[in-house]
């Protein structure tokens, strides 16, 4: 018997108990993602993720949101509040778990989610952007920084039944 070696994809972390953040997967990543029991998958690019990886989605009957397509062409333009949103309401929604947010590198789109949602468990600033900062790497956008800073927390519904992290 052959032993699989698990490996994640690229900038994979755990964000909460069964919400998890990357960049796109490739082959090599199925196994591992396989493990996680993943129900949902928040898609953040403005691109559609590879043939590959929706065949995989498709083939674990998993859930895509692709959000990206509601925010700019431009890869370099942070992300909309309006996909943030939309995002966060998939977020505190624990029926969608096991959950994945992702977008190609896992750093940007990915990094002002999960910034977004810090704010809304009410971390400081610091530890958001240090968090941020880890993912981002040397290419960090002040920008993405300046729209967690500005991101009104009161716009974001709440449902009744969220996770229990929140």
């Amino acid at each position: 018997m052959t032993s699989q070696h698990l490996i994640p994809p690229l900038n994979y972390g755990m964000i909460e108990e069964d919400l998890y953040r990357s960049g796109q997967p490739n082959e090599l990543n199925f196994p591992f993602l396989e493990k996680l029991g993943l129900k949902t998958v928040v898609w953040l690019a403005p691109e559609e993720p590879n043939q590959r990886f929706l065949d995989f989605v498709d083939d674990q009957d998993i859930q895509l949101h692709h959000l990206g397509v509601v925010s700019s062409m431009n890869a370099w333009d942070p992300i909309t509040e309006e996909v943030v949103l939309e995002a966060s309401e998939l977020i505190l929604t624990p029926k969608n778990y096991p959950m994945i947010v992702m977008c190609n590198l896992g750093r940007h789109r990915t990094g002002t989610i999960v910034g977004c949602l810090r704010k809304l468990q009410r971390w400081n600033l610091t530890s958001i952007f240090e968090e941020y900062r880890r993912y981002a790497g040397p290419k960090v956008r002040v920008l993405n920084e300046q729209f967690i800073e500005l991101f009104d927390t009161d716009l974001v519904r709440v449902p009744m039944d969220h996770p229990k992290w929140l």
